[in-house]
């Protein structure tokens, strides 16, 4: 059983297929102790509204087994780049993590990850900046959502 390691949380990332509150049941379904989710499309920048259904549903089944609130996390989208020098592209990447972080607060996921980015051959400087810019900027939305930075090797 995976939840029986002495205090440790085991997850891992499950479907949310057909709706956000599945999860939680896909998560139970593993033995799990703590979960991550993509609240939406993984591959895309836009993602459909959670519905009152898919919020009361996700709520009530956390509410209804083992795992705790504080277990769960999201990640981020792949495609926002919050390093990139591209204007645009990095603009969609900010209102994206915005809209995930409502996402997340909507139906109570009191953490996101996010990728740092790719600076894309301008630096690790300029992108570093842009980066604790965008930070600065999504922090505004004053939500209880905490931003989880995720590195990569290399």
């Amino acid at each position: 059983m995976l939840k029986s390691l002495s205090g440790v949380q085991i997850g891992l990332h499950v479907s949310i297929s057909g709706s956000v509150a599945n999860a939680v049941t896909n998560a139970v379904e593993r033995e799990c102790s703590a979960f991550q989710i993509f609240t939406g499309n993984p591959r895309g920048w836009y993602s459909k509204d959670l519905t009152n259904e898919d919020v009361t549903n996700f709520k009530k089944n956390l509410s209804e087994c083992d795992i705790d609130q504080f277990a769960t996390v999201a990640h981020m989208p792949y495609l926002p780049n919050l390093s990139t020098p591209d204007i645009t592209g990095y603009e969609k990447s900010i209102k994206a993590m915005i809209r995930e972080i409502e996402r997340c607060a909507k139906i109570g996921i009191p953490y996101l990850v996010t990728h740092l980015g790719s600076h894309k051959g301008s630096g690790e400087e300029s992108g570093i900046q842009r980066l604790t810019s965008a930070l600065i900027e999504v922090a505004k939305t004053k939500k209880d959502v905490t931003i989880l930075l995720e590195n990569t090797a290399g």
